[in-house]
């Protein structure tokens, strides 16, 4: 039992190292799509449209994560790699999703995200990052 325990307590280990990683691949890609330093705009400007569309691309994440593990495979490896290739996979529609919405709309979306006044473009985009999520989500399921 107590080896049961410690290989389960491994595995979350192991599966949120690569939850917390595709996380941080989020960042990068909303910090290579917006102008400036994400950090500076989030932590230092306090700007809303680039924490709204942040948030949103972080909880997508986590959200296909969730959906790739709690579908993984009963092989530990197998189901490592599903979760990193899906998490992967949905950055992917993410970042597509925002660029199909800077196309359509007028303006560049990155500027928008980046202007200090509250801007719906910015939900916009943010409810765009998150259902390209889901659809990923429902895709793994």
């Amino acid at each position: 039992m107590l080896e049961d325990l410690l290989e389960g307590a491994g595995r979350s280990i192991v599966f949120g190292l690569v939850g917390i990683g595709l996380m941080a691949v989020g960042f990068l890609l909303i910090d290579l799509l917006t102008p400036g330093k994400l950090r500076d705009l989030i932590w230092v400007e306090r700007n809303p449209n680039a924490a709204l569309l942040l948030a949103a691309n972080q909880l997508g994440i986590a959200a296909i994560v969730f959906t790739a593990i709690f579908t993984s495979y009963q092989e530990f490896g197998r189901g490592l790699a599903s979760t990193a290739i899906f998490g992967l996979l949905g950055i992917a529609v993410m970042a597509m999703a925002f660029l199909v919405l800077d196309w359509m709309t007028p303006g560049k979306l990155g500027e928008v995200i980046c202007t200090p006044d509250r801007h719906p473009g910015a939900t916009v985009s943010a409810a765009s990052h998150f259902g390209a999520a889901l659809i990923v989500c429902a895709c793994i399921a």
